[in-house]
């Protein structure tokens, strides 16, 4: 295999369009018929592919990928790739959906450096550039929201109850939109298609690093929902939940959620 030239942004934005690419070929080839077997080979295909690429590219960083096994050894690294080799794998085994995604994030010496999250089927890769994000060649660049009435962005299969009970209580209108993959609803929110993606249903570090790397480059809120910063590269790899948003939102939501946090889990 080529090494992925470039620098970091570059490279993160190239193997995620390349195993999007590669995702693709593997849906058509296999169809919808068995969808275990679909789910398998995408899963797998794409993380064989990532992680190959990474050793022949970046062959000294250390590699943290849903699909691999956890070397502990990435505690005393100073850069590790966290990827997601498919995001959202039920809706990539469901024909005509396009809501699933790649992950590649670059954690360096304590923080997202990089990352790219690629929509194989919407035909869109988001990136950092080092100076901000890009969807595409096109500069992304996020535009306030109508806080008159606010999108939020929730699991089309598991919308956590307190999202529901946010909604109610907050002093303008909501819709809650469903989206498959955590980096299809963070891409969403970039893109203006909604405003803001809140989560408390359990996630880990791979669904948000590479979304969370490109919300932040792009001037997006992005923390836990109690306001915290988003962790990385952590024993624990849970990290159970997340908002992102425009800047202009985060009080109102963060402010609606405390309101709301007896009814969060835990």
């Amino acid at each position: 295999m080529a090494a992925f030239l470039g620098d970091d942004h570059a490279v993160a934005a190239a193997l995620a369009s390349a195993a999007g690419t590669l995702l693709l070929g593997i849906r058509t080839e296999l169809g919808h018929g068995d969808t275990r077997a679909l789910k398998d080979a995408g899963d797998l295909g794409s993380h064989d592919f990532l992680t190959a690429a990474l050793a022949e590219s970046r062959p000294g960083d250390a590699v943290l990928s849903e699909e691999g096994k956890d070397d502990l050894a990435r505690l005393d690294a100073d850069r590790v790739w966290i990827v997601d080799p498919l995001d959202g794998t039920r809706e990539f085994s469901e024909e005509g959906r396009v809501d699933w995604a790649v992950h590649v994030a670059l954690w360096e010496q304590g923080r997202l450096s990089a990352g790219a999250v690629t929509l194989p089927a919407q035909g869109k890769t988001l990136s950092t550039t080092g100076s901000g994000a890009r969807v595409g060649d096109d500069p992304l660049t996020m535009t306030a929201p109508d806080l008159r009435r606010i999108r939020i962005a929730v699991s089309r299969t598991r919308p956590p109850v307190f999202v529901k009970k946010l909604a109610e209580n907050l002093d303008t209108e909501v819709e809650l939109v469903p989206i498959g993959s955590a980096g299809a609803k963070i891409s969403a929110v970039l893109l203006g298609e909604v405003d803001a993606y809140v989560h408390a249903g359990g996630q880990y570090e791979w669904d948000s690093a590479a979304p969370v790397a490109v919300a932040l480059a792009a001037g997006a809120h992005a923390s836990r929902i109690n306001g915290a910063e988003l962790a990385y590269n952590q024993k624990d790899t849970e990290l159970p939940d997340i908002l992102v948003c425009h800047p202009s939102l985060a009080p109102v939501l963060l402010a609606g959620i405390r309101e709301v946090s007896d009814a969060l889990p835990g």
